[in-house]
């Protein structure tokens, strides 16, 4: 009871005064670690229990299954598998459902297919972790081929099933499969759901396909799907990635209920279409509101100022995260404050912000830098840039083209050939544009 009520001290409390532990109140335990997020503990007590001579059973094995998961601990896992194949429990379905989602978890998925394939009897949920292990290990293709098989065995489809290839292709860059899978997963009789909705938006999102996206607003408001949080919010988020603000600023308006990352979607929007005062005001009402800034707040705040060069309100939002907000500013402040200050033209002030860094810069940083070398033509503090970047991805073309390009303004003919021929040297090659309508 404890434990279902999420009260683990409780739990323990409990399971500390009892004179006579069984497997039961063993497994009730270490599930309630797993399940609450302490997965270290569970395995923990799961190993006492073993210590303490009482045998785990089918509900005590799957249930700590997913905190070698978790904790990505493949040595404790196939521990626990050996432990079952000589205790005879390996064709519950629990059990190898949990298996092959702990194998898949710590990226061995060789092993998760071979449990698959020894299971003489297989249920939709099995072939549904299969087909998530597949593609959450980037191997869309046997995903597909797997799900293919599934619809040949008769296996019953439930929504499930679809929802795991259809987020499966999002996230390997298959968008336009994902929605092809949408159509196909309506035609033959099955209704997308809130799951079904949320993954494949960013489909639309990646692709810029407005009237996609819109069509898909259509289902959510007439099966309403609309109150849900997570729907809207990557509504909020297409609408603004396929390049119509003024729907995704209606979406969120209109929106009953809104967290943090539904104002971080809107005022990251906003920044995104170089509206960086609108992002600020956004970020003054998210205060109001009483929603807690976090990290990709700021992050989305201080792009918006970047991009209207909105330098001392950048500065002073900068100085206010760890002071007034207690988050402290990580390597993505740091780089979008140089670039504040370098779309400005305050190039000598980025690079002095650049030294003082209590961390070491990243190339975002000294690219940021650089770009604003060209646009300034400030030779000397490109070449430092420069040098940093060739340390730092000493393969990106695009640095030494750039560099190129300052000397080449500045008529260092001689300079700029040698960068040039430096990039031949180290067989750096940069790939030729291409404009796509």
């Amino acid at each position: 009871m404890y434990a279902k009520c999420k009260c683990v001290e409780d739990a323990r409390r409990v399971f500390d005064g009892m004179r006579v532990k069984d497997v039961i109140s063993w497994t009730s335990l270490s599930s309630c670690y797993v399940t609450y997020g302490l997965p270290r503990q569970g395995l923990e007590e799961f190993r006492e229990m073993m210590l303490n001579g009482v045998r785990p059973n089918v509900v005590t094995v799957s249930s700590i299954l997913p905190a070698c998961s978790e904790l990505k601990t493949l040595n404790s896992g196939r521990e626990i598998h050996g432990f079952v194949v000589k205790n005879e429990m390996g064709e519950n379905l629990f059990v190898c459902s949990a298996l092959v989602s702990m194998y898949a978890s710590c990226l061995s998925i060789r092993h998760a297919q071979l449990v698959f394939d020894n299971m003489y009897r297989r249920d939709v949920v099995l072939w549904n972790v299969i087909l998530t292990a597949y593609f959450s290990n980037k191997e869309c293709e046997k995903g597909l081929e797997l799900f293919y098989q599934m619809r040949n065995e008769y296996v019953k489809l439930n929504d499930a099933s679809w929802n795991a290839v259809i987020c499966g292709c999002v996230q390997n860059g298959k968008t336009e499969l994902a929605l092809e899978m949408l159509g196909l997963m309506q035609d033959l009789g099955f209704k997308p759901n809130q799951i079904t909705i949320t993954s494949v938006l960013p489909a639309c999102t990646s692709l810029e396909s407005l009237r996609t996206g819109k069509e898909i607003h259509g289902y959510i408001y007439r099966h309403l799907f609309i109150k849900d949080l997570t729907t809207t919010t990557a509504l909020v988020f297409m609408y603004a990635k396929c390049g119509d603000l003024e729907l995704s600023l209606r979406v969120f308006n209109m929106m009953p209920k809104k967290d943090t990352v539904a104002w971080n979607t809107i005022i990251i929007a906003n920044s995104m279409h170089g509206k960086g005062e609108e992002a600020l005001l956004l970020f003054e009402k998210m205060l109001d509101s009483g929603a807690k800034p976090n990290s990709v707040t700021f992050t989305g705040v201080l792009s918006g100022c970047s991009h209207s060069q909105l330098v001392d309100k950048g500065l002073l939002i900068f100085d206010s995260m760890s002071r007034d907000y207690s988050t402290e500013p990580d390597v993505d402040h740091y780089s979008c404050m140089v670039d504040v200050l370098s779309r400005a033209g305050r190039i000598e002030q980025a690079y002095e912000f650049i030294q003082r860094m209590p961390i070491e810069p990243t190339a975002a940083a000294w690219g940021a830098l650089l770009s604003a070398c060209r646009v300034h033509r400030n030779v000397e503090l490109a070449k430092i840039a420069a040098k940093k970047l060739f340390e730092i991805e000493p393969h990106n073309p695009g640095n030494y083209v750039l560099l190129s390009n300052i000397f080449s303004t500045a008529n260092l003919w001689e300079e700029a050939s040698e960068i040039r021929k430096l990039m031949s040297d180290r067989r750096i090659i940069k790939e030729p544009g291409c404009s796509w309508v």
